[in-house]
């Protein structure tokens, strides 16, 4: 794969199509994906060009890594000669219609042009190793390249679209995690102030140590410290957003990094320090973060 595809962002959910014309065959081929954690592919073809299977799974391989993939093959002979009609199958569709025409009284008689579009009757396929095997395999493959050519500029255009939005949200995780900071240094001060009332409430006027004021404060400030946590947040979105400047396949890495980020935010509402103004203000902070993670993590699981 070139570095210009390794830079790429691509979504999983796309649909291409292809066709192609060559020596008496028509072909087309058409290409369907949505997400999933591996490569799935699910192939259909002709009866008789069942084959060619391993050609299409390794084609898929060599330009796709994750999602659920649905390749359609449909073929169809523009010449006589590379037609050959299954005389057995046919036999055995006649005696059938034979049969239900006597046993309901009928006077139809079968149509011909139908009994060749049932399946199994027309093989319009060749012998292994023949010329025309080769000439079949070729059409396919090529049109194969252009149908995942063009799935993957799909894919690619929408990967750019959910790369912005993903962006966008990691600003607003970045700007809540700096007014939790901002609102824990103006509530670092004011817990002094508020252990001092509520002693003075309880002890009725008596005298305080101002000493184990301030001990008691530094304990309460300790306790409602996220500093590393928000820390280890920005760390993480700073990943996050140079995983997506680098591109390519970010799929894992990025689910990663988004359940680190999620267990800074738990760890974060956790210590919200209790239900004064600013503790408050941090929890719906918190819990806006955490929206922003889920938001993320729902388009990360579309990322190739």
């Amino acid at each position: 794969m070139s570095a210009a595809q390794n830079s790429t962002i691509r979504s999983m959910t796309g649909f291409a199509e292809a066709r192609t014309e060559e020596n008496g065959w028509r072909l087309r081929v058409s290409i369907r994906s949505v997400n999933h954690r591996f490569l799935d592919p699910h192939i259909r073809v002709p009866l008789g060009l069942e084959r060619l299977e391993p050609q299409i799974r390794q084609a898929l391989r060599d330009r796709m890594r994750r999602g659920h993939v649905e390749v359609t093959v449909h073929a169809e002979s523009t010449g006589l000669a590379a037609v050959r009609v299954n005389a057995e199958v046919a036999e055995a569709y006649m005696k059938a219609a034979e049969a239900l025409r006597r046993k309901f009284e009928l006077n139809a008689e079968p149509d011909l042009i139908g009994l060749f579009r049932l399946p199994g009757v027309v093989d319009a396929t060749s012998e292994p190793g023949s010329e025309q095997e080769e000439t079949i395999a070729r059409a396919v493959d090529a049109c194969l390249a252009q149908g995942l050519a063009r799935l993957n500029e799909m894919r690619a255009a929408e990967g750019r679209t959910v790369a912005e939005e993903m962006r966008g949200w990691l600003r607003g995780i970045t700007e809540r995690a700096t007014r939790v900071e901002e609102l824990i240094a103006r509530s670092l001060p004011l817990y002094a102030e508020r252990l001092t009332a509520r002693l003075k409430e309880l002890l009725n006027g008596a005298a305080i140590d101002p000493g184990r004021i301030a001990q008691e404060a530094a304990i309460l400030a300790e306790r409602g410290d996220t500093s590393e946590e928000l820390s280890r947040l920005r760390s993480h979105v700073e990943q996050f957003e140079a995983a997506l400047d680098a591109g390519g396949e970010l799929g894992k890495k990025l689910d990663f990094l988004l359940q680190e980020m999620q267990r800074e935010a738990n760890t974060l509402l956790s210590k919200s320090p209790g239900v004064e103004t600013e503790g408050l203000a941090i929890t719906g902070l918190g819990l806006e973060i955490k929206s922003h993670i889920e938001k993320l993590r729902e388009q990360v699981q579309n990322i190739e």
